[in-house]
């Protein structure tokens, strides 16, 4: 049975390396972080890892502040991983984008959410072009 994929916007050759604004059918997708996915996938085990020995601190009743320190560990782990995508992001799927002339979706897309990973609201869907 095929998988669902997603409705195109606009014709983007086989291997294009984006997604979102103007999403693209499954067989001609490949998120820019592809070359990236094994390191992810292992950060992210050692971010599982983190979270288990935190969660076992608590359980045994551990000082608050070796507590704190690793939930800080946690944070700045978790933030690396995003800071890779991010980066991959910007240099595959934006740049792609770009090459096409439709990079202001995804500019926009990517502002918007590094303001919610630093707490700021996003700007209104409004706003002038």
């Amino acid at each position: 049975m095929p998988t669902t994929a997603r409705p195109a916007k606009a014709a983007t050759p086989a291997g294009a390396t984006h997604a979102r604004p103007g999403t693209e059918p499954a067989d001609h997708f490949r998120h820019s972080y592809s070359k990236d996915k094994a390191n992810l996938v292992r950060r992210l085990s050692r971010i599982e890892g983190q979270v288990r020995g935190i969660a076992r601190m608590i359980e045994r009743e551990e000082y608050c502040v070796d507590i704190l320190q690793q939930t800080a560990a946690l944070r700045a782990a978790l933030d690396s991983v995003g800071i890779l995508i991010l980066e991959d992001h910007v240099r595959g799927c934006v740049r792609s984008a770009a090459e096409r002339g439709e990079s202001d979706a995804y500019v926009d897309e990517v502002v918007d959410v590094v303001r919610r990973t630093l707490g700021r609201p996003v700007r209104g869907a409004g706003r002038p072009a």
